[in-house]
């Protein structure tokens, strides 16, 4: 084609006369990639393949009058089921050609190069035609090769890609195909995170965790009608994780690790909406159409690529997309050293930013930049750490995160963005795993890590949102959490997470309508995730909106069904209600966590079954010790023992337990608020007003 069928610098005068075609982007076609000087091989090649029903699309001849080059190349790739290269020197020079073999190879798409020369391949394309088949017509003429060329492509053509669901053409089909090139082993990010309702302890009285309208079935009319009616935010966008090319699915935290950085630098620019990770890795490794993924998260454009690492060098292949249009609006390829990483993130939101016709300040793309580390060993351990984020929040992942965070400050002591992650670990295992003699030692650490990012990066939202964190759960510092909370959301307005954190906090020190607005925008950007459902209903809770969190809790088992912890949340907010026959099965189920507990030991009380309450309460007292001493606090008072819940309240506040934090708005504890005991521990607490 020319100059490579990707050839969008060509203009439309120096192009052919477009012959006619009956289909000019037949699905399932064969896509034939060639540079300009093998015109005539390849035309000669498309006809004869035609001439045998073989369906073809080459350029410039099925590139439509009026389409953009760019968009029609992309299209066709991602529409074929096989990719046939007609590999000679003038194609291993052609840049236009490689993009399109990369291209086809992210795609998962199978490639046949046909082979009319017997120039050595580059490492480029070496590495992604070193396991596809080959025709090698280099010492033969090429016609008499034609019929093997036809075999070798009907033994390879996958299903083509199923029609689109919207009328609109879209660029960016992710459809399945056989691949003949190596394997890259990916695996579904589904709820990332989740691991977290289980693991840590605040639940009700402890933590706080929360999901938009579901993928529920519709009829055909309603999906059109929903299809037309969709209008997402003005400058929204979603990053899907990047495609690892390495070939090494070792390799993923890397491209994964990737894709959050980009994800978290678009955040940084004010005029975006950004569909928080979560949400977006939700997708990895999966065929759903771009416009699909447009629609369920709500955002006008898609950003995908790929990603592929050897030693200190990283090329990236970046291509976003117009949700509504299906056209692609921008792409470039960049082959860059990882000691110029945060530069590059820069480079790339810029673009993004002006193709979306966004404002990218000078103090945005500073801001993209702080924290950051020119090191490219100890940027590779934070990526380790950020991939440990999005697994199992389990013992051994959380000291595993705080080795590698650890690392990566060892290899750069000015690190910020790796000293917040340790924080935020060593803040997990405090309130999860360690001991009740190593607990202090963990927050002491956590603290301290939380501060020195800050010190290194006043400007870091993550870093402001670690130290609220560790004050709220660890210190009890309640007036001095607040503030940091407000610093990181003054400056990360649109991190979900920070949103989420600081929206549980807000309402547990009584101002829900704060903390309920935090939230609800950090669901707009993160629509996938259970875990913002979750937390949305626990604050809920804590607002005494009890039907509502019914009904943020269910959104999350929608997306979350296997999740027995969120279904104790449901069930405590129908025991709240005074609905007991709804809330116990909800409550009891197989692997109760110690919040279904709580639950139960209420539950049970109310009809007057104590034994089997005061059962729950001890298996709450052997699985947590004084773990757990604000919830045994909860119970005495819930069955009106009131000496000893003012006992475990004391205890509570001696620890410090972090459930305490929920004093001032836990319904649980009402019995007690006339106690003189209880309003002097209150008053202890210095909450802020």
């Amino acid at each position: 084609m020319a100059e490579g069928s990707g050839s969008a610098p060509v203009s439309d005068a120096a192009k052919p006369a477009p012959q006619a075609a009956p289909d000019p982007s037949p699905a399932g076609a064969v896509f034939i990639s060639y540079a300009s000087q093998d015109s005539g091989v390849a035309q000669a090649l498309c006809t004869d393949l035609e001439r045998h029903g073989v369906a073809c699309w080459i350029a410039p001849r099925d590139v439509r009058p009026g389409d953009f080059y760019a968009d029609s190349i992309v299209q066709a790739i991602n529409a074929c089921t096989v990719l046939v290269l007609v590999l000679s020197q003038s194609s291993i020079d052609s840049a236009h050609v490689l993009r399109e073999v990369e291209r086809a190879s992210a795609k998962k798409r199978p490639i046949i190069a046909f082979r009319v020369d017997a120039t050595p391949l580059p490492p480029g394309l070496e590495y992604f035609l070193s396991a596809s088949q080959w025709i090698d017509a280099s010492g033969a003429s090429a016609e008499r090769l034609y019929p093997k060329l036809i075999e070798a492509i009907r033994s390879r053509k996958a299903t083509p890609p199923a029609p689109e669901t919207d009328p609109r053409p879209s660029a960016g089909s992710r459809s399945k195909s056989v691949l003949l090139l190596p394997a890259v082993a990916v695996a579904v990010v589904i709820a990332l995170g989740l691991a977290y309702l289980v693991a840590d302890r605040f639940w009700f009285a402890r933590r706080a965790m929360p999901l938009p309208a579901g993928p529920n079935s519709t009829s055909p009319r309603a999906a059109d009608a929903a299809a037309a009616a969709f209008a997402p935010p003005a400058h929204s966008i979603a990053v899907l994780p990047f495609v690892n090319m390495s070939g090494d699915a070792r390799q993923d935290y890397f491209s994964d690790g990737l894709s959050e950085e980009l994800l978290n630098s678009l955040a940084a620019v004010g005029d975006l909406q950004v569909a928080a990770r979560t949400s977006s890795f939700t997708f990895k490794g999966t065929d759903a159409d771009v416009g699909v993924i447009a629609r369920k998260l709500n955002v006008g454009a898609v950003l995908e690529g790929s990603v592929r690492k050897d030693g200190n060098h990283v090329r990236i292949t970046a291509q976003l997309i117009n949700a509504l249009t299906g056209y692609h609006l921008w792409s470039q390829t960049y082959d860059r050293d990882l000691k110029s990483v945060l530069a590059l993130q820069t480079e790339i939101a810029t673009a993004v930013t002006k193709a979306l016709q966004a404002t990218l300040l000078a103090d945005a793309a500073t801001s993209i930049e702080v924290g950051g580390t020119q090191n490219p060993a100890a940027f590779d351990a934070y990526l380790r750490g950020k991939s440990l984020e999005r697994g199992n929040f389990d013992k051994q992942t959380t000291l595993a995160r705080i080795a590698v965070y650890s690392e990566a400050i060892r290899l750069d002591p000015k690190f910020a963005k790796a000293y917040a992650g340790l924080a935020n670990a060593e803040n997990q295992y405090a309130n999860n795993f360690s001991p009740d003699t190593e607990v202090r030692s963990y927050f002491t650490r956590a603290r301290e890590a939380a501060e020195k990012a800050i010190a290194l990066a006043p400007e870091l939202g993550d870093a402001h949102a670690s130290v609220a964190y560790v004050l709220e759960r660890g210190y009890l510092e309640f007036a001095h959490a607040q503030a940091e909370y407000d610093r990181a959301l003054a400056l990360s307005p649109n991190d979900a997470d920070v949103l989420l954190r600081s929206g549980v906090y807000f309402t547990t020190m009584g101002r829900a309508d704060a903390g309920l607005a935090a939230m609800r925008k950090a669901i707009q950007l993160d629509q996938l995730n259970p875990v913002s459902y979750a937390r949305l209903s626990i604050a809920l809770t804590y607002a005494h909106r009890y039907r509502e969190a019914i009904e943020a809790g269910e959104r999350a088992l929608q997306l979350n069904p296997n999740d027995d912890t969120i279904r104790n949340y449901v069930g405590f907010n129908h025991l709240l209600l005074g609905e007991l026959d709804a809330a116990q099965p909800l409550c009891a189920t197989a692997k109760p966590s110690w919040g279904g507990r709580l639950c139960l030991a209420v539950l049970y009380d109310k009809l007057h079954h104590r034994p089997e309450a005061e059962a729950q309460l001890a298996a709450m007292k052997a699985e947590m010790g004084q773990g757990a001493a604000y919830q045994y606090a909860e119970i005495y008072a819930q069955w009106g023992d009131f000496p000893k819940a003012l006992d475990w309240l004391e205890t509570a506040y001696r620890l410090p337990d972090p459930g305490i934090g929920t004093l001032r708005v836990d319904s649980l504890v009402d019995p007690l608020r006339g106690e003189p005991r209880f309003r002097e521990i209150e008053h202890k607490l210095q909450f802020p007003n």
